[in-house]
């Protein structure tokens, strides 16, 4: 019966093989950030799992943002981008602005007093001027002869001379007794003195400010200007954002907790100092951990702490209140003229280092993971920040990684004033796009100087260059031989194809190497290239052999460097390959910022698909025409890309008009003027591309081999030069219609060059000129080369009761 039964189960079942925990010869590298409390690269381990608490130090909002603001913050924007998009870390990013400072006191006071002096319903007589001119100079010769710092000295000197040459051509005016002349001389000499005149008049009238909305409007206006211009940069918004003015209680009560610790105290003149002695002796604190050779460097100390302390706390008094060199103030006693808040040692205001302690702090708690900053603040404000924080917790650890972006020069130099090599942001931006700054940057480490210059920036911009090429050509040959549904898409991967995948894999490998070395961009970026290289010798390889590219292979490489663009802030992530198009409308046709590029892509796919149609009409050769002078205004009106293949037309709409048009505007001395009308033309010639491109079809479906004239006439491009390659100008004329408003309308003056009107007859040339201003139905004025033209110029005249005037553009 035994026997039965185990025979009825059947054959036993066999047991799983063991299986082999597979060993990787090449592990995953880690995170490692250059760490300025060791001055070297540390593995990056944060607090808690995986947040990772991260506080930079803002602007003093007295000024307008320049490019060194940029150094800081696009700098960090990168590096907290890859931390976030690229290492998966959940940061939480706050960022302080500094609204209560010297700075900002001073240079409200100045403002304040100098709109008072100049109130036309006040203002002083020319002898008044001249006398509190005198007096100005007078006191700041006394100031330029006092300073030490040669840049400051050589600008100082500068102003000086020009405010004495404004002043004599006053006084040669005043004695002409010419009336213009000494009103025209009078406005140069208070344009030219305006820093000297509002300095004496601070030294003079400052301490009767009083009015805190005098403070707090200036660092308004210059906190709403920062934010825009970080905004143009595509920088993200801070996760927090703090103010100096919101913490003053919390600040009052830090300063109460460090005197109680034993390392600050009290003034007779209300101030509260830090007790770096105290602070020092004390064998689990460190000052200076940053920069401790800084500490005991008395040259050094007192010019630091000059910058630290503030123009207006850096009194004799004030300094013989103080029981060591190295110790700064926690509260500042206020004087008049300057803003206060009640505090238990009297009116006062917080010192500039304990504000950046208290609000980080306030939000983060006892221990920040990155604290984050410009090389310029290491010392004294960063290290005075560490010691404020291990005061008030009296734990010797709060920050683990101190990180700050290496210095930026401009042409190799130290940006100043004196050397007249300051740049603003907005300055920056109106010769260079945003994307071109920011590709600046990724080319440089974020701990190296940064030189921007017309060379660099030029590396930038081919760098763009090649790679919006790149995509561009990879978009067009997925347009025409890869869907998603369709097997031909899916090609085998040869030999050919296997060798570039195992080179994407190891420019991957090297990349991912290169951001865990304290996010090597600069590394990353030629790497970018060597791959773009790759790409593109595929193609051309393929293209040799007459044989279509494996699609599948494009595309990953294509997307992989979208998807690091993304990461680094180089553009918007849309689910797109390559760079977006912004918003704008063309014609008919809206593109917002969602796939504009594939709705472009997906009309111009229909033409493709309909051109053996116009061949079959006889509209060949002036098809093509028609396509050679669309492509002058693409490339430099509105931007567009465009390369040929087997003689048909391919466009993908690009990025801002910059290439030409900003170029030959910014040279221009009327540039407000120029750009306007640089503006007025690409806003024409982007309705007209699209326009052209729509009656491309509209002529195929009126199966004529006659050529519409109103539509040749109409269809002319713009090239936005004086003097463009194949004798084309391009000329923007201004229609003004019954003195409301203005219409615009291209013209080429090459016309006959197109040879358009080869297949009309001579009755029908005579009756296109008697068409001349006649308007189509796009509402282009129709314009032709026999009509009131000279040398390729249009003069002015009238036609049908309308007028028309010739405006360079």
């Amino acid at each position: 019966m035994a026997t039965e039964s185990v025979a009825s189960r059947g054959p036993a079942k066999r047991a799983q093989k063991d299986w082999t925990l597979p060993s990787n010869s090449s592990p995953n590298p880690q995170l490692y950030l250059y760490n300025s409390l060791t001055r070297r690269k540390d593995l990056f381990v944060p607090n808690n799992g995986n947040i990772v608490k991260w506080y930079i130090c803002g602007p003093t909002v007295y000024d307008s943002s320049h490019m060194g603001h940029a150094r800081a913050y696009l700098s960090m924007d990168i590096l907290r981008r890859v931390m976030t998009s690229y290492f998966g870390y959940d940061v939480q990013y706050i960022m302080n602005i500094t609204d209560i400072d010297d700075k900002i006191i001073k240079r409200a006071r100045q403002r304040h007093l100098l709109t008072k002096y100049l109130d036309p319903s006040n203002e002083p007589s020319v002898e008044k001027i001249i006398k509190d001119i005198v007096s100005a100079l007078e006191a700041f010769k006394k100031k330029f002869e006092s300073e030490t710092d040669a840049d400051k000295k050589k600008m100082y000197e500068g102003m000086i001379t020009k405010v004495d040459a404004s002043a004599q051509l006053l006084e040669k005016a005043l004695q002409s007794k010419d009336k213009t002349k000494v009103e025209n001389a009078k406005g140069a000499l208070l344009n030219d003195a305006r820093d000297v005149l509002s300095d004496w008049l601070d030294s003079q009238f400052g301490s009767a400010v009083n009015d805190h909305s005098v403070f707090d409007n200036l660092a308004k206006t210059y906190e709403g200007e920062f934010l825009a211009d970080m905004a143009r940069l595509n920088v993200l918004p801070a996760d927090v954002v703090t103010r100096v003015s919101e913490y003053i209680p919390e600040i009052v009560a830090y300063v109460e907790k460090i005197i109680k610790n034993g390392y600050g105290y009290p003034t007779s003149d209300g101030s509260v100092y830090f007790d770096t002695k105290a602070f020092e002796s004390n064998p689990k604190h460190f000052y200076a951990k940053l920069v401790p050779e800084a500490y005991g460097d008395t040259e050094s100390l007192e010019k630091n702490m000059r910058e630290g302390e503030g123009e207006l706390s850096m009194t004799a008094d004030r300094l013989q209140q103080k029981r060591n060199v190295s110790d700064f103030a926690l509260w500042k006693a206020s004087k008049e003229g300057e803003p206060f808040w009640d505090s238990p040692w009297g009116k006062g205001r917080p010192g500039w280092h304990i504000e950046c302690s208290v609000m980080s702090t306030a939000v983060c708690g006892p221990k920040l993971d990155i604290h984050a900053g410009g090389f310029d603040l290491k010392f004294p404000h960063h290290d005075n920040e560490i010691a404020q924080v291990e005061a008030y917790y009296d734990d010797p650890h709060w920050v683990n990684y101190f990180i700050h972006c290496g210095t930026l020069r401009i042409a190799g130099m130290k940006m100043s004033k004196s050397l007249k090599n300051f740049i603003t942001i907005r300055e920056a931006l109106k010769q260079y796009s945003a994307r071109q700054l920011r590709l600046l940057f990724l080319m440089h480490n974020w701990t190296d100087v940064l030189d921007y210059s017309a060379s660099t920036m030029e590396r930038a911009m081919q760098f763009e260059k090649i790679s919006n090429e790149f995509f561009l050509l990879v978009k067009d040959i997925l347009r025409r031989h890869y869907k998603p549904d369709c097997p031909q898409g899916y090609l085998k991967f040869g030999a050919r194809e296997l060798e570039i995948i195992e080179e994407f894999s190891r420019i991957r490998r090297e990349i991912h190497a290169a951001l865990c070395d304290s996010v090597d961009t600069r590394t990353t970026i030629e790497k970018l290239r060597e791959l773009i290289g790759i790409g593109n010798s595929y193609i051309v390889e393929k293209e040799k052999e007459e044989a279509v590219p494996n699609c599948l292979l494009l595309r990953k490489i294509a997307s992989y460097i979208t998807d690091l663009f993304a990461v680094f802030g180089v553009i918007s992530k849309s689910g797109d390959i390559g760079f977006p198009m912004e918003s704008c409308v063309i014609g008919t046709f809206y593109f917002g910022n969602e796939n504009k590029s594939g709705l472009f892509e997906d009309y111009l796919t229909k033409l493709r698909k309909r051109k053996k149609k116009l061949y079959s009409i006889g509209l060949e050769r002036n098809i093509h025409r028609i396509l050679g002078d669309l492509q002058v205004a693409q490339v430099c009106a509105l931007h567009f890309g465009h390369s040929c293949k087997n003689g048909w037309l391919v466009e993908i709409l690009k990025d801002k008009p910059r290439l030409l048009l900003y170029r030959m505007a910014y040279k221009c001395p009327e540039r407000e003027k120029h750009e306007f009308r640089c503006r007025t033309a690409r806003a024409s010639c982007e309705k007209l591309a699209a326009d052209v491109l729509a009656r491309i079809w509209e002529l195929a479906q009126q199966r004529s081999a006659k050529l519409n004239k109103q539509y040749f006439c109409s269809s002319i491009c713009t090239h936005l030069a004086e003097k463009v390659e194949q004798n084309k100008a391009t000329r923007l004329i201004a229609e003004k219609d019954k003195g409301k408003k203005y219409r615009t309308a291209l013209w080429m003056s090459d016309i006959e060059d197109i040879d358009v009107y080869e297949r009309e007859d001579a009755q029908a040339k005579q009756q296109r000129r008697l068409e001349f201003g006649q308007k189509n139905k796009y509402g282009y004025t129709v314009y032709t080369s026999h009509n009131r033209m000279s040398n390729g110029r249009i003069r002015k005249g009238n036609m049908d009761d309308q007028t028309y005037e010739y405006v360079w553009t």
